[in-house]
């Protein structure tokens, strides 16, 4: 419980923060946020990913609203019964507003509480947090039917090409590619910004929300982890890699990685949601910046590199994907509703060494769901192929992240 004084101290030094803090570039989700649906926007993504940005923009394009950053050290004590103060403070210190910005507020227990209580009051809300399950949890409890979800990844190609003001090209795209799209790394260059993000991610994230004893094996689970992205794992596996003593141990562990948004797992496809469950995953992961300055073998694998921003690019525009592998392996299903509608490989560079290999591996999907066309993403070649009546597009990666 906070005083009333002090909590007021706080919300006017986040006034003067927030209006020395920099825009940045309109990020495309912006776009898609209407604050004047009966509705609270809920935003969720990584740390440092530009969620807070974001707000600053759609509270930019508000005339009268709130602003509170549960993440402010100065506001650790704050509890669920804090809200009325904090409310009266709003209405004393800058009138009357219909519209709430709340920052990182996962931090206060029960927070659902009050934003109900508000959203019938016809308040609107827009609330941004760094954790999925906590967010998802609290959401379908006491939101339901109340919320619009989205979620925001570090930048995509075309938000970076804005960002350094690049032209959309291979050397701008291999760039990316290496660098990631986290807006401090890319301002400043070091390395040092995205290692500090990882341990914060690991601690504060991950080993004090869920109370873990042993941080060191979350964190060589997660480097192992990054060092093998678009590689099949077991949970059983990686229970014995890491003594971890049971399997439920490893389960719990990927969950935690995943909830912080550090990284994805990809089922393999399946009609059959019991053999979905208990096939070998794949990892991908939230950044290619991040999984550089933290390993030395991803940064020196142009492959893996390329395989995990594509799977980013259908992530981000909110795909269903999976991995298929029967005689033969394709990277990329998609699926939508009950169907799968795209077979994409992924080929830094298709050679006569691994045509057979990788164009076997696409047709094969493409012939066991029906579909007609399929498409191999190389680094920068271009061509099509026609095979068994099927047709094959090869494309430059950074040509289809442009479509």
């Amino acid at each position: 419980m906070m005083l009333k004084e002090t909590l007021r101290s706080i919300v006017k030094a986040q006034q003067i923060e927030l209006k020395s803090s920099e825009q940045g570039i309109e990020r495309a989700m912006a776009q898609k946020i209407d604050l004047l649906l009966p509705f609270a926007v809920i935003l969720s993504g990584i740390r440092r990913c530009g969620k807070s940005t974001l707000l600053r923009q759609v509270m930019a394009a508000t005339n009268s609203s709130y602003y509170f950053n549960f993440e402010d050290p100065r506001a650790t004590s704050f509890e669920l019964s804090d809200f009325q103060k904090l409310d009266e403070i709003f209405s004393e210190e800058y009138g009357e507003s219909g519209n709430y910005f709340f920052d990182e507020i996962q931090n206060v227990e029960k927070w659902e509480l009050f934003v109900r209580t508000m959203l019938d009051k016809k308040k609107h809300f827009f609330i941004t947090g760094s954790n999925a399950s906590l967010m998802s949890k609290e959401l379908g409890t006491r939101l339901t039917g109340r919320h619009l979800k989205q979620e925001l990844f570090p930048f995509s190609y075309c938000e970076f090409l804005n960002f350094t003001s690049r032209k959309k090209g291979v050397d701008s795209f291999g760039e990316y590619m290496r660098k990631g799209g986290f807006p401090e790394y890319l301002k400043y260059g070091r390395s040092d910004i995205l290692q500090e993000l990882f341990n914060d991610i690991i601690m504060r994230d991950i080993v004090v929300r869920h109370k873990l004893r042993s941080p060191k094996v979350i964190k060589e689970m997660a480097l192992f982890l990054i060092s093998n992205v678009g590689v099949e794992f077991s949970y059983n596996n990686l229970a014995k890699a890491f003594s971890l003593g049971s399997t439920n141990s490893a389960i719990a562990f990927i969950s935690y990685l995943e909830d912080s948004y550090l990284l994805f797992t990809v089922s393999k496809f399946d009609y059959s949601l019991k053999k979905q469950a208990v096939n070998p995953k794949k990892i991908y992961l939230i950044d290619n910046g991040l999984a550089d300055v933290n390993s030395i073998s991803f940064s020196s694998n142009m492959g893996r590199m390329l395989e995990n921003s594509v799977f980013l690019e259908l992530r981000r525009a909110g795909k269903e994907v999976f991995y298929f592998r029967e005689n033969k392996e394709c990277d990329f299903l998609v699926k939508e509703k009950t169907a799968i509608v795209n077979a994409i490989q992924v080929c830094y560079e298709l050679n006569e060494d691994n045509k057979k290999r990788e164009i076997e591996g696409l047709i094969e999907a493409m012939e066991k769901f029906g579909l007609p066309e399929g498409l191999i993403l190389t680094y920068d070649q271009a061509d099509e192929l026609e095979i068994s009546g099927k047709t094959i597009k090869i494309k430059p990666a950074w040509q289809w992240f442009q479509r």
